[in-house]
């Protein structure tokens, strides 16, 4: 196994988390601000008020995109599978 391959699993392997996460915490970013300039406007600072409505955008975005993260997930784990005989070097 050389460098060069360790480099690539590596870089594959972040950019795969990535691709998971960043939809989410996105989502639940917007959420957050949407509500946080809510709370100031009304001088609301009820600190549990930002939990339900994250949740439940967290909760659309994975019913949303759950069947591509899934998809996309497959085929990463395919593809280090059929790696794994190509690294052993026989």
């Amino acid at each position: 196994m050389t460098l060069n391959v360790i480099e690539n699993l590596l870089q594959s392997g972040i950019l795969q988390v990535l691709k998971m996460t960043v939809p989410i915490l996105g989502s639940a970013l917007i959420v957050g601000l949407i509500v946080a300039i809510f709370q100031a406007t009304t001088s609301i600072q009820e600190q549990t008020l930002t939990f339900l409505p994250k949740f439940l955008a967290i909760l659309i975005v994975i019913a949303l995109l759950g069947g591509w993260m899934f998809t996309s997930m497959r085929q990463y784990f395919i593809d280090i599978l059929t790696m794994i005989p190509r690294m052993s070097g026989r």
